[in-house]
């Protein structure tokens, strides 16, 4: 596998297999690309668009997502060693994080509507003016997340752990809907 260090990738529309390390992808189209197999290690994607990128067996070590488009990606087929990613004002709907590890992870200003979090490990996790409409948490560790700016979310607390979350007075419906309570 060929090895790419330290490039800044611009308006490309496809991408060799190949380990990059410390590499910036910027406004880059790889909607419906294979990224199957490949590696990047402490890299940056701004303004691209991921929508429906297969990710089988991809390692995203430090990898952090601004601005993208990361529409229907089953993140969960990632190679769960050394996995750390975070996502600023990226739109994630639709996609999946079933049973992943997502310890500390950020969502800041993100649309998961429709995403799966299912099984999930989520302590610690933020999801600062997030939009989670529709979201899926069933079963979902998010002791510790911090759910205080974000948005529309339903979470059942019998079915998840919730213990220490954060949350504000003004979205605590989104924990209580599920008991049928009104609240006005």
């Amino acid at each position: 596998m060929q090895y790419v260090e330290d490039k800044s990738l611009e308006n490309i529309t496809d991408l060799e297999m190949a380990e990059y390390c410390d590499c910036h992808f910027f406004n880059c189209n790889f909607e419906n690309k294979n990224f199957s197999r490949y590696l990047f290690i402490d890299c940056t994607f701004t303004d691209c668009n991921l929508s429906n990128t297969k990710l089988f067996d991809t390692a995203l070590k430090t990898v952090s997502f601004e601005n993208c488009k990361l529409i229907g990606i089953d993140f969960s087929n990632t190679i769960p060693f050394l996995l750390n990613i975070s996502f600023s004002e990226c739109n994630l709907n639709y996609s999946s994080f079933y049973k992943m590890d997502l310890k500390s992870t950020r969502f800041h200003n993100c649309l998961l509507n429709e995403v799966d979090f299912s099984n999930a490990n989520l302590v610690g996790a933020s999801f600062d003016d997030s939009e989670l409409n529709g979201a899926i948490f069933e079963n979902t560790n998010l002791e510790k997340a911090d759910f205080r700016t974000a948005k529309h979310f339903l979470i059942h607390p019998l079915t998840n752990k919730v213990k220490k979350a954060k949350f504000l007075n003004d979205n605590l419906a989104g924990l209580v809907t599920s008991f049928g309570v009104e609240i006005s």
